[in-house]
């Protein structure tokens, strides 16, 4: 039967773990709250600095580029976004080595050395989604957006109304709903450039397997499709964008998983841990009959 003075000792290293814990949390939180503080005071440059796919779009049809508030407390909500957003980037690397400097004690040196690829190419994998996003995939879809505009002098009269000017409908967007939209395409894309870090770190714990994967792919197709029409507007162009983006990053994670599955075996050949099927020694019958019925050598002396 356990003591209270071993039970108090074998809790004293949980107490422990959770004190760190929570300082690590602490620390993130307060790279986090500076991070956004410092956008906040540039929010407005930064804001401008998304508005450029929308502006570029805006400036090969003639048009200006104006954005609305249509309520008062609009424009403190925009800053309080780009805030987010902003020091959410700027903490990341900080909040990553907090996280790497909690579970680091706890892993092995060569755990470590598997580790730490991923926690440097997941942000990686994001921003290059998000400059994705930025750079190629909003100009197309505003674009596309903007081409369902009618001007005056192209529009149809209004019927019934005598003397009428032609119907006008151009685009004078809300900035918080512009600001929601980019952030949008942002975070949906640098999450999905994810999934190469994801699936080849599944194969290298044992969960996924490059012919696992392989004899899956007609439904990671389907899901694809799916994730695509769930994440972007209801426009065409910009969900097959998204759906060859990431169906492309599914075959080259198969090619990762791979690569991961023939090192694996390569280190376990070398240690003398590794049998292929072939060798493997198949007993006859007499001795499986032998193994299961221990009286069976008896009857035949």
């Amino acid at each position: 039967m356990s003591t209270p003075d071993e039970l108090e000792d074998s809790s004293a290293p949980l107490i422990e773990h959770l004190a760190e814990l929570r300082t690590r949390l602490i620390h993130s939180v307060v790279a986090f709250i500076i991070g956004m503080v410092i956008c906040f005071t540039v929010a407005t440059p930064i804001f401008n600095f998304l508005t450029a796919p929308l502006c570029q779009v805006l400036a090969e049809r003639g048009q200006d580029c104006d954005l609305i508030f249509i309520s008062p407390q609009e424009g403190f909500f925009v800053a309080i976004k780009v805030s987010l957003l902003g020091g959410f980037m700027l903490a990341f690397p900080y909040i990553a080595n907090q996280m790497w400097r909690f579970v680091a004690p706890g892993l092995y040196k060569s755990e470590k050395g598997a580790f730490l690829p991923f926690l440097v190419a997941s942000p990686f994998m994001f921003f290059l989604g998000a400059s994705f996003a930025f750079y190629v995939v909003t100009p197309l879809a505003y674009d596309f957006f903007l081409g369902f505009q009618q001007f005056g002098g192209q529009g149809e009269v209004v019927e019934g109304v005598q003397g009428a000017a032609p119907l006008s409908v151009v685009f004078q967007g809300s900035a918080q709903e512009y600001l929601n939209l980019t952030i949008k395409f942002i975070v949906a894309f640098g999450l999905c450039f994810q999934l190469p870090v994801l699936l080849t770190l599944m194969g290298k714990a044992g969960l996924v397997s490059a012919p696992g994967l392989r004899s899956v792919r007609k439904y990671a197709v389907v899901g694809i499709l799916v994730l695509a029409a769930l994440v972007t507007p209801p426009d065409v162009i910009t969900q097959i964008i998204l759906f060859v983006v990431v169906y492309g990053l599914y075959e080259v994670s198969i090619q990762l998983v791979q690569r991961v599955e023939r090192k694996r075996e390569a280190e376990l050949r070398e240690q003398g841990l590794w049998f292929d099927d072939e060798d493997e020694i198949i007993p006859d019958e007499d001795e499986m009959q032998a193994e299961f019925d221990p009286d069976a050598d008896k009857g035949k002396d």
